[in-house]
C-alpha cells in the first residue's frame, strides 16, 4: 500500500476548494485561516502542531485571531489551533463541535469535505468574536495550503 504524502494529499481540485472555503469563511470575519498539512511527526500531534503554528506565521496577525488545521496524513491525525486573541474570547469546547465533524468526514474518507465543512464551520463561529472589518479588513495571511 502507497504512503499518503502531503504534497499530493489532495487534488489540485481539491486544494481550490479548500482554498475557495478559506476565502468564503475569511469574507465573514476578520480572522485568518489556513490549513498545513505534513506527512508524519514524531511528537505529540498537537504539541507539533502548536510549533508549525508559529513556523508559518499564525501569531503575527494584529488581533492575534489565526486559525490553523494541522493534518499529518500519515499518522492520520489532525489538529485546530486558536491563536492567543481567540483562546482569550471564546469559551474552552469552542472547537469541539468542529472537531467532530471534521472527524465523521474523515473516518469516512472524505477528507475533503471535512476540511471544507471545518473551515465554514469556523468562519461562521468566529464572526460573532471577530466580525469582519469591511473594506478596512486586510487578507494577513495567505490563503493557500502550506505543506512541509
Amino acid at each position: 500500500m502507497k504512503k499518503e504524502e502531503a504534497k499530493s494529499f489532495f487534488t489540485t481540485e481539491q486544494e481550490k476548494e479548500i482554498v475557495a472555503a478559506i476565502k468564503t469563511a475569511e469574507n465573514q470575519t476578520s480572522g485568518e485561516i489556513r490549513v498545513h498539512l505534513e506527512n508524519h511527526t514524531d511528537e505529540p500531534n498537537l504539541e507539533h502542531a502548536k510549533k508549525v503554528f508559529e513556523e508559518v506565521g499564525m501569531t503575527k496577525t494584529e488581533l492575534r485571531n489565526g486559525v490553523m488545521f494541522y493534518l499529518a496524513v500519515q499518522d492520520h491525525q489532525f489538529s485546530i489551533l486558536g491563536d492567543k486573541g481567540i483562546n482569550e474570547a471564546v469559551p474552552s469546547d469552542f472547537w469541539d463541535n468542529i472537531r467532530d465533524v471534521m472527524v465523521g468526514h474523515f473516518k469516512a474518507g472524505d477528507f475533503t469535505k471535512g476540511m471544507v465543512e471545518g473551515i465554514t464551520m469556523a468562519g461562521e463561529a468566529l464572526k460573532k468574536y471577530f466580525p469582519h472589518q469591511g473594506d478596512d479588513d486586510i487578507n494577513e495571511l495567505p490563503d493557500e495550503i502550506s505543506k512541509s
